[in-house]
Formats: structure tokens, sequence, C-alpha cells
């Protein structure tokens, strides 16, 4: 009884960095998924707008910094932000802040997952055989057109986007610069949809986020996913050939 209890104190403690990510996560969801909405940032537009005229550099790191800690933490609120930094920042720079913001809170859940867990999993995929190894290998062969086609395909979730290339030895310059740069188109949709929140408040209405799906937003951006994916299709058919 002892023996089992031990190994199962040891998985929790081998997974206790993921564990305390979703406890915050479901925590931050609780609490503030009433406060982080467009109705609040139309109730307390007046008040940032001042705070930000008066103190501009404390403005971009304070929203710099609560970006990145709302992504480090995976809690709810990442579109809303996104549309604050175009509401404050105009679509440039608020765009670049928004992507800043992200990238370090991507970052932060990254290195504490290899720490945490991460390089342990490594190690096991690594040993391992059959169908688990071809995953692997695949993805360290076209890391570049992976680490791309997680952030521009709408749909799959940030959090997991950030988890894991953290299993996979994907080296942290690699993983950094796939995020900023694969993040910015939906990142520059929803920037300027915040940079032009001041005259759809002015005139009492809501904004239409569901523009994100139009054809002239999503086509473009499928068009990226197409040609991220372009050299995995490309180095599979060469393989087939040889073969």
């Amino acid at each position: 009884m002892d023996l089992q209890n031990s190994l199962l104190l040891s998985k929790i403690s081998e997974y206790r960095t993921l564990i305390a990510l979703l406890v915050v996560a479901a925590g931050g969801y609780y609490f503030l998924h009433d406060y982080l909405n467009l109705e609040t940032l139309r109730e307390h537009r007046a008040t940032l707008l001042i705070f930000r005229d008066s103190n501009y550099s404390v403005a971009v790191m304070t929203f710099v910094l609560a970006y990145t800690f709302f992504v480090a933490f995976s809690m709810p609120g990442g579109l809303i932000l996104s549309i604050t930094g175009g509401f404050l920042f105009a679509t440039f720079p608020g765009v670049i802040y928004n992507m800043i913001g992200a990238t370090l809170g991507a970052t932060t859940i990254f290195m504490v997952a290899r720490w945490g867990f991460g390089a342990r999993l490594a190690s096991s995929l690594k040993n391992s055989d059959g169908l688990v190894k071809k995953i692997k290998d695949g993805m360290n062969e076209n890391q570049w057109s992976m680490l791309f086609l997680i952030r521009l395909i709408p749909g799959v979730p940030f959090f997991l986007a950030n988890l894991v290339p953290s299993f996979l030895d994907v080296p942290l310059h690699r993983f950094v610069l796939s995020t900023f740069l694969g993040i910015f188109p939906g990142a520059l949709v929803f920037t300027s949809i915040g940079a032009g929140l001041s005259e759809i408040f002015a005139r009492g209405e809501t904004p239409d986020l569901g523009v994100f799906w139009e054809p002239q937003i999503i086509l473009p951006i499928f068009g990226l996913c197409a040609l991220s994916a372009l050299p995995i299709i490309l180095k599979s058919i060469r393989g087939k050939k040889e073969l």
C-alpha cells in the first residue's frame, strides 16, 4: 500500500506543473469571465484612455505584462485583450504589443512545461518505437512548417500549441519566432477591430467579431496554412517516390 501511495505521489509530483496551470486557468475563468468582455471595456473606456494619454509608457508596459500573465496562466480573455490593445494603441503599434504579450506568455508556458515534465516526456518519446517514434521524427523533420501550422490553423487551442512543442525538443528560438510570426494574421484582425471601437461605442453598437470568418479574412489565413503545409506535403510525396 505504501508503495502504491509512493508511486501515486511521484506521478502527481511529475505532473504538478500541468495541474497548477489547469487549476489557475479554471480559477481565472470562474472569477474573471464576467468581467473580461466588451461591455466592461465600453464602461471603462474613458478611464483607460485618460490613463493611456497621461502615462503612455506605463500603459504599454502594464498592458504587455497583463497580456503575458493571462497567456502564461492560460486564463480567459486573450481575445478581449487583443481588442483592447487595438482600442488603446491603434492597429499599429497595438498589434505589436499584442504579439509581444502573447509570445512572452506562450514562451513562459513552453519553458515551465519543459522544466516540469516536458524533458522527461521528450526522453520517453526519443526512446520509443513504432508509431510514436514516427510521429516525433516527422515533427522533427518539419518543425518550422508544423510550428507555423499550429499557430495559423483557426481552432487549435493556444494552450495546446504552447504545450506540444515543449514535449518534442523544439529549440526555444524556433518556438519564439514561429509563435511571434504565426500569430500575426489573427492578431492583426482583432487589433484592427479594437482600433475601430471608439466609433462603434459612440454609435451605441457592438463590434461584430464574426468578421474573422468572412471570406476576405479567413481565406488568406487558410492560404498561409496551405503554404506552411507545402514543405511537408512535398517531402511526403518525394519519400513515396523513393520507395
